[in-house]
């Protein structure tokens, strides 16, 4: 069944028309006697049987398909190139490889090639808007000239470019923002961490639970002296980033308000990993967590609208990444502050919130109400300035 199946592929729907005009005519033809409509049927039958030796033989290539580089800000180009290698005994057939590139298909003409030789081919990928574009598979097209029957190959499997938003220069977040919380990684000393540093002597106050007692009767019994040493810790607490964003259509007035809540995501996250923060995203089923900054920004880049609302998406990121110190919630200017109060609430009381709404048609401020402070945009470059001076 399978190969049967195989075979039928192999047919393309001008193929397809042609067996069934040629088959209808002659069944016309030899009923009615009409021998116009029989010159048709034995013509198209006949095509068909000359399209067929066309397809003997096998195709064994090996394809290279290279993209340099895989991410980029949305208008710089990616350079692309595909090679193809004659991996047979004998000379190649002429062929044609096709690459589709988004919504576009690149062809190029394969021509004979000896065994073990290579054929390149090069092209330019113009990125426009903060996306995915799909890129491959890379296939080769194996027919007769009129495209009756084609044999179709897939030697790759799809690549993607991954085209990020333009970014906005921020501060860093640890400097100012987070001086009442637990902060990044430091040299601090600590009592209560995990990470052992030292030993020290015990001063009135410490612990006795990180007293260490074989250190201390060495001491003593070397020295002769009662000197009791406790245990030092090194503070490796991380600060943690959080940025929740609204993926309901209906939050957003015009869909390129939606892009700028994406470059506002974006910008966030980049400040935060080189803050050497951890960062979570969270928009709609487009979820991330880690200390990799380049899986928030791939999640960036897929980040499209969905039904979930930055209620339940607040929910979600508060069990993705439950040691948050630090969160955003996203919204267009139809987002109810209701539903940003609600996903804010999803966090405990020590995480600090922000809401940021994007509203071109208003001016750029800082409000406050039930204790949420909001930043209202009405250009992500004004993000810095709004976010700096909330935290005065």
């Amino acid at each position: 069944m399978k190969r049967i199946t195989q075979a039928l592929e192999v047919v393309r729907p001008i193929g397809w028309l042609l067996l069934v005009i040629g088959l209808g005519t002659g069944v016309v033809a030899e009923v009615a006697q009409w021998r116009e409509l029989a010159v048709l049927s034995v013509a198209c039958l006949a095509l068909l049987v000359l399209a067929l030796p066309f397809l003997l033989g096998r195709t064994s290539v090996a394809v290279d398909l290279r993209l340099q580089p895989e991410r980029v800000a949305a208008g710089e180009s990616v350079a692309a190139g595909v090679a193809v290698t004659n991996r047979a005994s004998s000379r190649l057939v002429p062929t044609t490889l096709e690459v589709p590139v988004g919504s576009a298909i690149h062809r190029y003409g394969i021509s004979s090639l000896a065994p073990g030789a290579t054929h390149e081919e090069s092209f330019t990928i113009r990125t426009e808007r903060r996306g995915v574009i799909p890129v491959g598979p890379a296939m080769t097209r194996r027919g007769d000239p009129v495209g009756v029957f084609s044999r179709d190959v897939v030697w790759t499997p799809v690549r993607e470019v991954l085209v990020r938003p333009h970014l906005v220069p921020m501060e860093s977040l640890g400097a100012g923002l987070l001086r009442d919380l637990e902060g990044v990684s430091t040299d601090a000393v600590s009592q209560s961490d995990l990470a052992f540093h030292a030993l020290r002597e015990y001063v009135p106050g410490d612990d006795l639970r990180h007293i260490h007692w074989r250190s201390s009767a060495k001491v003593m019994a070397s020295t002769g002296e009662s000197a009791l040493l406790v245990r030092q810790y090194l503070d490796t607490r991380r600060s943690h980033a959080t940025i929740v964003v609204d993926d309901r259509l209906a939050s957003w007035s015009d869909p390129e308000d939606f892009e700028t809540a994406m470059a506002v995501a974006a910008s966030i996250a980049v400040r935060a990993v080189l803050d050497e923060f951890d960062v979570s995203f969270v928009c709609g089923s487009h979820a991330s967590s880690g200390s990799d900054g380049h899986l928030a920004l791939d999640a960036v880049c897929r980040a499209d609208f969905g039904p979930r609302g930055v209620v339940e998406s607040g929910r979600q990121a508060s069990m993705l990444a439950p040691d948050t110190s630090l969160a955003f919630f996203v919204g267009g200017s139809a987002t109810e502050f209701t539903d940003l109060l609600r996903a804010a609430a999803a966090f405990p009381p020590e995480v600090r919130r922000f809401g940021i709404v994007v509203e071109p048609d208003g001016t750029s401020r800082v409000t406050e109400t039930g204790g949420l402070p909001v930043l209202h945009l009405a250009a992500k470059e004004d993000l810095g300035g709004l976010l700096r001076w909330s935290v005065r």
